[in-house]
């Protein structure tokens, strides 16, 4: 017998694993609404759709029946240190389930192996979980660099989420304990890039530029993803500042630096960034944008997770209204909503924006106003000052176009 909810915990895992859609999975078999509430724990699943199932994932139908209590957390540990695979995280997820009292080290390896797997996926509300139980563990613990490194993870956790005031403290004080207690270069740099993506979200432009470029000094030297990444902070920074030709400059730099063989998705995480950039110059760059997503989509073919997929998607849908391809970017955006969205907070009111200056143009002046509206007050609230004032100014000109197309009426 399948159990509930455990069963649709597995379900949605493997889904979001192999980077399905709940329309896709369910295809012509069961209803995306019943495959929903499968996931939820809200139905019992029938042995015909176990079976259905399993055939659509690949998978023996044994992957969804509780574990037995019999693997214990070192030797889940053990199995996911040799292998890639899904079906080991999942095992090593049940193991610590039963693993109450165990020794809280090898919690701490556990929950950090669980909480990156949900940082891929994109799954930030499973993340931050993890994330939070790990910051309690490593004050019982004691040890700083267990601290800092979760301290630097929770704080983009936060930012992610729109929790971009949080996300400021909390990465501070890895920065803080870092500097304090001398931890290695790696541990300082990885809590300032947290620091400074959060200080950029909030409008705390200058602080952000003086700890991007205190970032960018301290790895300049080492080369590989850490150099790169930090050079792509400075070059948000300096987008926000307005500098666009010394922002694509800093990710040219950073994209022409990092072999794809040292680390793949970065590689392909820095081309979408550049397409980002690019689209929200003014104006749009749209050939180099093109160029980088060109460069990027068959790379997602061996990195791809569902979060990455829907950056594709949406800069894809971004690029298709800049080129006034406005039915192709309605049917990319229509695509992205049906299903769950995995995008960071600003993503997701960008692409809001995106929606409400389509219903502008296909005639629902009135939704699309209020749309942007509402979004604009979002970003105020959320403390997200540049974005704010983006989505002021779209609103602005879209009133502008409203009163000359009809004067007097808008």
């Amino acid at each position: 017998m399948m159990e509930q909810p455990l069963f649709g915990r597995r379900l949605k895992e493997l889904r979001l694993a192999r980077g399905l859609s709940q329309a896709a999975l369910a295809a012509d078999e069961i209803s995306t609404g019943y495959l929903s509430r499968l996931e939820s724990g809200m139905r019992q699943p029938t042995e015909r759709v176990v079976a259905y199932l399993a055939k659509r994932l690949d998978i023996d139908r044994s992957a969804f029946e509780a574990r037995s209590g019999s693997t214990s957390l070192a030797q889940a540990l053990t199995l996911v240190s040799s292998t890639d695979g899904d079906e080991a995280v999942e095992t090593l997820m049940a193991a610590l389930d039963n693993a109450e009292g165990s020794d809280p080290l090898l919690r701490w390896q556990a929950l950090w192996l669980i909480a990156r797997r949900w940082r891929r996926l994109g799954n930030k509300a499973e993340e931050l979980a993890c994330l939070e139980e790990l910051d309690r563990i490593a004050e019982e613990l004691g040890l700083p660099e267990l601290r800092c490194r979760v301290w630097a993870s929770l704080a983009r956790c936060l930012r992610s989420s729109g929790d971009v005031h949080r996300a400021i403290e909390t990465a501070d004080k890895a920065v803080r304990l870092a500097k304090e207690v001398h931890l290695a270069v790696s541990d300082i740099s990885v809590a300032l890039m947290a620091l400074v993506a959060a200080e950029a979200e909030e409008g705390r432009l200058p602080d952000a530029r003086a700890h991007v470029d205190e970032l960018v000094k301290l790895v300049e030297d080492l080369g590989g993803p850490l150099r790169a990444e930090a050079l792509w902070s400075a070059a948000t920074v300096r987008f926000r500042q307005g500098d666009q030709e010394a922002a694509l400059a800093l990710l040219e730099r950073a994209i022409d630096g990092l072999d794809s063989r040292a680390d793949l998705t970065l590689w392909v995480r820095l081309r979408l960034a550049a397409a980002s950039l690019c689209l929200q110059s003014a104006p749009p760059l749209t050939g180099p944008a093109r160029q980088r997503l060109a460069e990027a989509e068959p790379a997602l073919g061996f990195v791809g997770t569902p979060l990455l997929n829907q950056e594709l998607l949406t800069l894809k849908a971004h690029l298709a209204f800049e080129q006034q391809r406005y039915g192709d970017s309605r049917a990319l955006l229509d695509e992205l909503h049906r299903d769950e969205l995995w995008l960071t907070y600003r993503d997701r009111i960008r692409l809001g924006v995106l929606d409400g200056r389509l219903l502008i143009l296909e005639g629902r002046l009135d939704d699309g106003l209020a749309q942007l509206k509402e979004l604009g007050e979002e970003a105020r609230r959320a403390s997200n000052v540049d974005l704010a004032a983006e989505i002021w100014r779209i609103l602005a000109e879209a009133l502008e176009t409203a009163r000359a197309a009809a004067p007097g009426t808008a």
